[in-house]
């Protein structure tokens, strides 16, 4: 099943390091297929120096691609993720 949602970067910093390093680490344990989509840049959500390269800032509004077995659980736990700005509140 192929779920595309978008979410809204809520970050001070954008997508910085550390979110990107929870995002990898939350698709660990997942089998789904995750991949994000900015401006014209679509980018597989398991690498950090792809998600790095999108270069979302705070307010940027990203598509996120999720397909596979178990893609609507993978899905609620990544918009929980960028809902809770990654714990930095």
């Amino acid at each position: 099943m192929k779920i595309v949602k978008k979410v809204k970067v809520l970050n001070e910093l954008g997508l910085h390091i550390r979110p990107a390093a929870m995002i990898v680490k939350l698709l660990q344990s997942k089998y789904s297929s995750v991949y994000f989509r900015y401006k014209k840049n679509n980018v597989n959500a398991r690498s950090v120096m792809g998600i790095l390269s999108l270069a979302a800032k705070k307010n940027a509004k990203i598509a996120i691609v999720v397909e596979g077995s178990d893609s609507e659980n993978t899905m609620e736990e990544i918009l929980e993720a960028f809902k809770k700005r990654f714990g930095e509140i």
